[in-house]
């Protein structure tokens, strides 16, 4: 019997069941029984209505706890902060909410005390409806063979107790063609604190690689104890070795083996989170684009995420059977990892309190909008056509001999 055919005949005998006196009651419940399999107990829920009505009860389930007066501020500060995890962002949520007040409006107490003391879980849930997933694209690492046999492989990671120890990698802006030149973004991370910074080149030329590294250096607030990078041509150069090698006191300076990102993914997994985030999968293929992305990256993009963004680390990860155990650590920002570090100068601790002091994340989120607008609204030239330029060419021409 189909359930659209067993509802309509509870249905039925539900009505003379409520129709009839104790002894047709009885009567009913010893056939409807006999037919259905059921015990007396279930029948008279069922032929009265009260199971109907219980389940509908459970179906409410508790009230909610949290309404809108905690939802509005929770999405602004998520996405003002880049769309945090929930775990991030219940540890982001006491350094944002003072801006907040500021900007915004003032809270009260039971709803700035709910933000903060909103799990994890919760907070995904809450935010789960508007979040948003973006596919991966082509990959621009280029072999460089010039001195593999030179640069030493990284073999185990580095025992990372202090700040100082980079990996670097490269992002292509090429859209969905790799032809002609575009702009390229430098990426660098820390190990130990995930303090990260950001540079624009034009076509990863190895000169601007070893400038653009020099820019960093003169502003970290640490110095550079190791460098790490993959095989790619635009690392593995005389300018770049000389650089780090010639000095006083030199940079340990690997790379990783070929084929293996998982050897530097603590700089593979800002790639979405600190570049594709920002600028996206679009062709920058004009020269101008340099100067506005780098102030972009300088000024506003780094500050809000070393600064306001917190991270996690993970410290363990064990193998039980067929499955890993990963543990991570409380989830911080760069700037407080380093402000925990014994191994930075106070001098640069001072310099971190003082900026972080002067700068307001959702003015900085404001600002990197209007200058995104800026960037994106610009010409995307490109030296060659790309690939659904060259479509449309081809079209066009097909067109035309068809004609």
């Amino acid at each position: 019997m189909s359930q659209r055919v067993a509802e309509e005949v509870l249905g039925r005998m539900h009505e003379r069941y409520a129709r009839r006196g104790r002894k047709g009651k009885g009567r009913i419940l010893e056939e409807f029984c006999e037919q259905w399999g059921y015990s007396r107990k279930h029948a008279i829920k069922l032929l009265s209505g009260k199971r109907a009505q219980k389940a509908e009860e459970e179906r409410r389930g508790r009230p909610a706890r949290y309404g809108e007066e905690v939802l509005e501020p929770l999405k602004t500060i998520w996405q003002a902060g880049e769309q945090m995890c929930g775990k991030r962002l219940a540890a982001a949520m006491p350094l944002w909410l003072p801006y907040y007040r500021k900007r915004f409006r003032r809270l009260s107490k039971r709803v700035e005390r709910d933000l903060c003391e909103m799990s994890p879980a919760t907070i995904n849930r809450l935010l789960a409806p508007i979040r948003c997933v973006i596919p991966k694209r082509l990959c621009g690492t280029k072999p460089g063979s010039l001195l593999k046999t030179q640069i030493p492989v990284r073999t185990e990671h580095w025992d990372a107790t202090q700040p100082g120890y980079l990996e670097a990698d490269t992002v292509a802006h090429c859209g969905q063609s790799l032809a002609g030149d575009f702009v390229w973004t430098v990426t660098y991370t820390d190990i130990y604190s995930g303090w990260t910074a950001s540079r624009a080149v034009w076509n990863k030329g190895a000169t601007q690689i070893v400038e653009k590294t020099r820019q960093l250096e003169a502003e970290l607030p640490f110095p550079i104890l190791g460098f790490d990078c993959d095989n790619g041509s635009e690392f593995l150069n005389h300018h770049l070795v000389r650089y780090f090698s010639q000095r006083s006191r030199p940079v340990a300076f690997t790379r990783s083996r070929p084929y293996h990102k998982d050897d530097n993914a603590h700089v593979e997994q800002k790639n979405w989170s600190r570049v594709r985030q920002l600028l996206g999968y679009d062709r920058l293929g004009s020269p101008e684009l340099l100067e506005p992305i780098n102030r972009l990256y300088r000024e506003l993009w780094d500050p809000l995420q070393n600064f306001f963004c917190p991270s996690v680390k993970l410290l363990s990860k064990t193998r039980i059977g067929s499955r890993y155990r990963r543990r991570y650590d409380c989830p911080q920002t760069p700037c407080d990892r380093l402000l925990q570090s014994s191994a930075v100068d106070p001098a640069a601790k001072r310099r971190l309190r003082e900026v972080r002091r002067k700068l307001d994340p959702f003015a900085l989120k404001e600002a990197i909008e209007r200058a995104l607008r800026r960037i994106l609204a610009q010409p995307l030239h490109s030296s060659r056509p790309t690939g659904s330029l060259r479509s449309e060419a081809a079209l066009a021409k097909a067109e035309n001999i068809t004609n």
